[in-house]
């Protein structure tokens, strides 16, 4: 869902680590420069983490840029302003009755390409090379794309796991912005090499979803309480900061909910759905996309 404008973010919401501290915004190139786009991947939190998600394949994904008229990288990436986890499930605030949630995304932009970041557990690849008047149409694009869709969705939800299975819901993340950008340059006329790009997905696997409503039908004054008292407990056991027996605890809760209850209610588009959860239950896939094809309309390299 596209948005009108982009909201405050509330005082409460707080990142362990700053959104894009050395972002700035996208220069307008030269029309004549020639530009060469990167495909950048690396493990989430790699800088933490080094390469233990990347055993996982739970990747992240940016999208790199080299002026060869000036000889600067540029970095571009997609991600959560208060971290994955505000993202994927809320705070339950005392005095409110529903669900807090520090769930936007946003993008950034920032010069220079950490060559080792992405290299040593990831990928630096070249993937297209394209003008300056291209970058420039890119630009307006990534502002109207950042001011429009705003909240970052780490689920995506479909029937099974064969490939042909019916999407309920599709994620909102990093690589689905990524995939956006190379689209749009395809559509602006970019040639993309053909190399193997893979991507990650965290799927939830339900029966056909079931509406409940959005915030004010659900807590509001004239709310359903039976099923706002529902879905405050199913939330409960994914709050943070716990000792390790409360989260051995709540582990346990969140198996017995999901996997032997076959239940979880998922915030999308600012509404909830019932998802009813059915065997393989949660899957982490890295699967192939390819590079788009060039639009017929092109502006030319």
């Amino acid at each position: 869902r596209r948005f009108d404008y982009r909201p405050k973010t509330d005082p409460y919401c707080q990142a362990r680590y700053t959104f894009c501290p050395t972002g700035s915004a996208i220069p307008i190139v030269k029309e004549e420069d020639v530009i060469e786009v990167y495909r950048l991947q690396a493990p989430v939190w790699e800088f933490k983490y080094g390469d233990l998600l990347g055993h996982l394949k739970i990747m992240h994904d940016a999208v790199g840029f080299k002026s060869s008229l000036t000889g600067k990288n540029y970095t571009m990436e997609w991600y959560e302003l208060f971290q994955l986890g505000n993202c994927t499930f809320p705070h339950l605030r005392p005095g409110m009755d529903a669900p807090f949630w520090c769930n936007q995304g946003a993008a950034c932009f920032y010069e220079g390409i950490d060559d080792a970041h992405w290299k040593e557990n990831g990928t630096l690849v070249l993937v297209t090379t394209i003008s300056g008047t291209m970058f420039n149409e890119m630009a307006k694009w990534v502002k109207h794309d950042n001011e429009t869709g705003i909240y970052y969705e780490t689920w995506t939800v479909q029937a099974s796991p064969d490939k042909q299975s019916t999407v309920w819901f599709d994620s909102y993340e990093c690589s689905k912005f990524i995939l956006r950008t190379y689209q749009k340059l395809a559509d602006l006329g970019a040639v993309f090499r053909k190399i193997k790009t893979n991507y990650t997905s965290i799927i939830l696997f339900s029966g056909e979803p079931i509406y409940l409503g959005n915030e004010t039908s659900i807590f509001g004054p004239l709310g359903n309480k039976t099923l706002a008292a529902a879905i405050r407990d199913f939330y409960y056991p994914f709050k943070p900061y716990r000792t390790v027996g409360e989260f051995f605890a709540d582990l346990l809760k969140i198996i017995d909910r999901v996997i032997l209850k076959h239940q979880f209610y998922l915030f999308y588009n600012l509404e909830y759905w019932f998802l009813p959860m059915k065997f393989p239950y949660l899957k982490i896939v890295y699967e192939e996309i390819p590079l788009p094809v060039r639009s017929k309309t092109a502006f030319g390299v």
